[in-house]
């Protein structure tokens, strides 16, 4: 698969789907084997799919220095220009989403429908991620015992139901083990998340946006979602009752129909 140069480093991207293009922006540590194929498969019969992964993380080059999502958004810009599309659907997910709201913030000429999955405007108005998660991750990675780790964040990221559901563990882990991130690049990551902040910025958002967030969502809870299609002039929030972070894996049918319905609401 090809590699795009950005920013003194490459950028992996495949592309796949026949139809209008949809720009997939993964989150923390998540490359473009994450989302699994349930989801492509079902987005793949209405769209073209442009799917890549961040510096430092999957099949990209390495990633050096701080980062910031607007960084991260500047990528995303230079890899439509270097694969010449000029306007595209864009999904964000979780830290994708922050990504996507900067790129549409900064390029709304490119982007011809945006939606926003599990995610946040960050700021001093957002809700960050509970103490009790956030203790509850830091175990799990000092205990060393990496199906802890794998555990500990699936548990977290899904509903209780598709947790004990039988084989989506074993699902989880297997793409999970596709490319892992380095510790270093996802403490880059977090501290982007952590920095992000456009809640003053997105009221001037001129772009159709559909916000998806489930209820049960325990790493960026439901009021996240509800804050930031508040803020979007004209945004609808779709909210997936008892579904958790994950969303994409939880209800890739549903979540990939939310899309294409979208997408077809704002032709031309």
């Amino acid at each position: 698969m090809p590699r795009v140069p950005v920013a003194g480093s490459e950028l992996h991207v495949e592309r796949r789907g026949d139809g209008e293009p949809l720009l997939l922006i993964q989150g923390l540590g998540g490359n473009s084997a994450h989302w699994g194929e349930d989801f492509l498969a079902a987005l793949e019969r209405d769209f073209e799919l442009i799917l890549y992964d961040h510096r430092g993380v999957g099949r990209s080059g390495p990633l050096t220095g701080d980062i910031t999502t607007a960084d991260l958004a500047a990528d995303a810009l230079a890899l439509l220009d270097a694969i010449d599309i000029e306007r595209t659907h864009v999904f964000g997910f979780s830290m994708g989403g922050m990504v996507a709201q900067e790129l549409a913030l900064g390029a709304p000429e490119r982007i011809a429908t945006l939606t926003l999955s599990s995610t946040t405007a960050g700021g001093t108005q957002s809700k960050p991620t509970s103490g009790e998660v956030v203790q509850a991750i830091t175990a799990a990675v000092l205990s060393g015992d990496r199906r802890r780790v794998l555990r500990t964040g699936f548990d977290l990221m899904v509903s209780p139901g598709f947790a004990a559901g039988a084989g989506n563990f074993e699902a989880f882990a297997a793409l999970a083990a596709q490319y892992p991130a380095t510790i270093p690049t996802l403490m880059d990551q977090q501290a982007a998340v952590v920095a992000h902040d456009t809640y003053g910025r997105l009221r001037g958002l001129k772009v159709p946006t559909l916000v998806i967030h489930g209820t049960e969502d325990q790493m960026l809870e439901f009021i996240n979602g509800d804050l930031v299609a508040s803020l979007i002039p004209g945004a609808r929030l779709e909210a997936l009752e008892g579904i958790g972070h994950l969303v994409y894996a939880e209800q890739p049918e549903l979540v990939a129909r939310l899309v294409r319905e979208h997408a077809a609401g704002y032709v031309g």
